[in-house]
């Protein structure tokens, strides 16, 4: 790969595109902390209930959203930044693959994460589904699944009222309909979400 010429104007462009973006993302954050500071409180303080009656959180997304469950669950099953506490009791769905493959094969995709919340899911349980449209076939089944099985549900999604926001308990609907800027928003969410867990649980 060549080197650009000492002294040459290397990504002026980029750079504005850059500036942008992070500004983009601020205001978003900025819009979530005017709107949804109310329904992030409900989600931690049903998170923190449903641990302390000895339920679990589930999680579950497709794609990044995916990523994020697992992030989540990885946080409070290990810990996010207390070290010395117990494990608490979080999973994310659709990471086992033969499971997964299977259902996904035999049943169709959007039966993934119901048959697991069918599988482990009891009341007292929370399921958080995690969708930037709103309105994911498999996560809408999963939290129909769960209405059913009287486990508590939440979603984090956009602004856009998809079918997940009528099946929640508690919508975190972050002001936007850019998919990323979305997702960049429902990170922070699962970070302040593990902080007030951590914060309200006894070590």
């Amino acid at each position: 790969m060549r080197e650009a010429p000492r002294g040459a104007n290397v990504g002026t462009m980029n750079e504005a595109v850059l500036r942008a973006t992070i500004e983009e993302s601020i205001a978003t954050k900025q819009r979530m902390l005017q709107q949804c500071l109310g329904s992030i409180r409900n989600l931690c303080e049903r998170a923190i209930a449903t641990l302390k009656n000895g339920g679990k959180i589930m999680l579950c997304g497709n794609g990044g959203s995916s990523c994020d469950a697992a992030h989540a669950a990885g946080e409070l099953v290990g810990w996010f930044e207390q070290k010395q506490r117990r494990a608490y009791a979080a999973i994310a769905l659709g990471h086992q693959t033969p499971a997964l493959t299977a259902i996904g094969n035999d049943a169709g995709f959007e039966h993934v994460f119901s048959r697991e919340v069918e599988a482990i899911g009891k009341a007292g349980d929370l399921l958080i589904g995690i969708t930037t449209s709103g309105s994911s076939k498999n996560v809408v089944a999963a939290m129909q699944s769960a209405r059913r099985m009287g486990i508590s549900t939440a979603v984090l999604c956009g602004e856009k009222r998809g079918l997940t926001v009528d099946l929640a308990d508690v919508a975190v609907q972050v002001p936007s309909t850019n998919t990323a800027r979305i997702q960049e928003s429902h990170l922070v969410v699962v970070h302040m979400l593990c902080a007030a867990v951590e914060s309200a649980m006894p070590a």
